[in-house]
This record gives C-alpha cells, sequence and structure tokens, in this order.
C-alpha cells in the first residue's frame, strides 16, 4: 500500500509555493527524482513527523521483520512550530503508508499534504486526549503533551491501538511491543513521582511553553514563560514584566532549554538572583529507542536538584 499520485500532484504545487523560503539547495534534477515513487515492495513503512513520535513508534514497531519506521525531519530540529515542508520531507513521504503526528495543531506546517491526500493514512497521538489550553489569549491547544510521561504513555497507547487496525497482519507484535515499552515508561512514571512528589519549592519559570503537561503530573506552578513561542525574541516590556513576576514571587529557579541559546534566562537570573538550569522537552537527541527514558530521568535529576 503506498500514497497514490494525488500526493505528488499536491506537493510538487505546494513546492512551487514554498521552495524559495525553505532554502533547499536540490536542484530541478534532484526534486524531479525525489517524486517517482518506489516500486511495491510488500512492506510497511511508517512516516513520523518528528523525533518524539519516532521514538514511540520505532520501540511500537522494533524488529517487526517488513515494517521500517523512519523520521521525516531531522533529530535536531527541535519542536515544529516554525517549520517549513522540504523536497527532502517530501522524499520521505512519497512511499510511506502511514504517518504518526502528534497532532493538537504541532504539525499544522502539513495540513496543505494531509488534506488533500486521503490516501495517507494519519496517526494521531493525541487523539482523544484532554488538551490544555495555552492561556486565555489564543484559546490554542497546547501540543506538548509528551512531556508528561503519563501522556506519552497515552499517546504510545494511541499509536499502537491505530497501527493494531491499519496492519492487522502485524498486531500482535505491535501489542507484544507496546507492553514491553509501556512497562519501562510506567516504571519511569513510578520513579519521577518518588524522587519529585516532596520536592519543597515548586514555583518555576519555563523558556518556553512546553511544560504545561509536564508540570500538570508533577505539581509544579510555572509562574512565567519566557519565550511564548520558541526562537522569538522579549520585546523590553515582557522582558520586563518576566523579571518583576519572579522578584514578586520569589521564584528562584528558571529552566532553560538544551535545544535553545540560553542568553535570555541568563539575563533574567542576573537580574533576579535565580539560578538558570535545563530542563529538556525531549524534542531533539539520539535515535537510541530509550532515548526519551534517559532524558527524563536527567530532567528528574535536575528537578531534584534545583527544587530542593
Amino acid at each position: 500500500m503506498r500514497v497514490k499520485k494525488s500526493i505528488i500532484l499536491l506537493v510538487m504545487v505546494f513546492l512551487i509555493f514554498s521552495l524559495a523560503g525553505c532554502g533547499g539547495k536540490d536542484t530541478d534534477t534532484d526534486v524531479a527524482q525525489q517524486l517517482s515513487l518506489s516500486q511495491e515492495s510488500g512492506n510497511i513503512k511508517i512516516v513520523t513527523s518528528f523525533y518524539p513520535m519516532y521514538l514511540m513508534a520505532a520501540n511500537i514497531a522494533k524488529d517487526i521483520s517488513g515494517v521500517e519506521v523512519v523520521n521525516m525531519t531531522e533529530p535536531i530540529t527541535g519542536c515544529l512550530h516554525d517549520y517549513q515542508f522540504t523536497p527532502k520531507d517530501l522524499k520521505c513521504l512519497t512511499d510511506a503508508d502511514f504517518m504518526v503526528i502528534n497532532g493538537a495543531g504541532m504539525e499544522s506546517f502539513l495540513d496543505k499534504v494531509i488534506d488533500g491526500c486521503p490516501e495517507l493514512k494519519l496517526i494521531e497521538a493525541s487523539q482523544g486526549l484532554e488538551l490544555i489550553k495555552d492561556d486565555e489569549h489564543t484559546g490554542e491547544p497546547n501540543p506538548h503533551l509528551w512531556v508528561s510521561v503519563s501522556y506519552a504513555i497515552d499517546q504510545v497507547k494511541n499509536i499502537r491501538n491505530q497501527l493494531k487496525e491499519l496492519d492487522p497482519d502485524h498486531a500482535k507484535r505491535y501489542q507484544e511491543n507496546a507492553d514491553l515499552y509501556l512497562s519501562k515508561l510506567d516504571a519511569l512514571r513510578q520513579k519521577m513521582h518518588e524522587y519529585l512528589d516532596d520536592i519543597s519549592r515548586r514555583d518555576i519559570v519555563a523558556f518556553h511553553d512546553a511544560f504545561p503537561y509536564f508540570a500538570q503530573e508533577f505539581d509544579l506552578n510555572i509562574v512565567a514563560v519566557i519565550e511564548k513561542d520558541s526562537g522569538s525574541e522579549l520585546s523590553a516590556g515582557e522582558f520586563a514584566d518576566c523579571i518583576n513576576t519572579i522578584k514578586r514571587t520569589g521564584v528562584k529557579t528558571i529552566f532553560a532549554e538544551p535545544q535553545y541559546p540560553a542568553k535570555t534566562a541568563e539575563a533574567i537570573a542576573r537580574e533576579t538572583g535565580a539560578t538558570v538550569y535545563s530542563l529538556d522537552p525531549v524534542v531533539t537527541g539520539p535515535m537510541d529507542l530509550d532515548s526519551y527514558i534517559r532524558i527524563m530521568e536527567k530532567n528528574m535529576e535536575t528537578l531534584r536538584e534545583a527544587l530542593h
């Protein structure tokens, strides 16, 4: 089963209007080569939208003969808020059977492709889950569910269930692999709660709005967010407001993220006497299948140190 020619035609049109802004270096010949459909092989190709979805899907499809999991975006991409579709992504999608996305608005850059391509079977990891609204201004759902271990468990179950339905020939193996991975995630959740449920301080400042689900799970209070959108610069007024909030609430801890420069967080720390730590939202990292667990364990140790 392969994505039909409609996806090729749609994305060709899409690329004509978007390549100039993508910064791609592919020649016309390269793009033409990317538009050719691969021959039917009888195998299943699962494409994931970005790093955390890859880790989930790859664990579920681990060592299943004839099932391949490929991550579309680079593992150093980070969150997808401002991502632009590229010819390389097209090459990845043209022979895909299923695509695993986070949903909840994270992959909005794919809307034009998805809307015009009913043949591409989508697996939405956030399907049916209760979403946190970002704030009273936008009312948009926050898409960073996987940063909470409990929500990551729910997302793995969602992916497993939808894969079993779409590919019943491999349903038993998907179930077995998912059970194994879910047992690891459940052990991680228990360990993190043992470490963090008795922390003495719970007010924090986050770098960007990636941690509401994490904060909800571990009863943390995010009193301020430095950058609502990753990569956006604070205005002078927003910078002053953040400093005033930290001083008024007495927050001692600011969490930067390893994917982004910490200079703004460090400048705010100098003005307030707070200490900067690094908290990883698991949007980049090695492709090792246990990377989510290791990154979250490091976050656990960081929080334990920062909030006791």
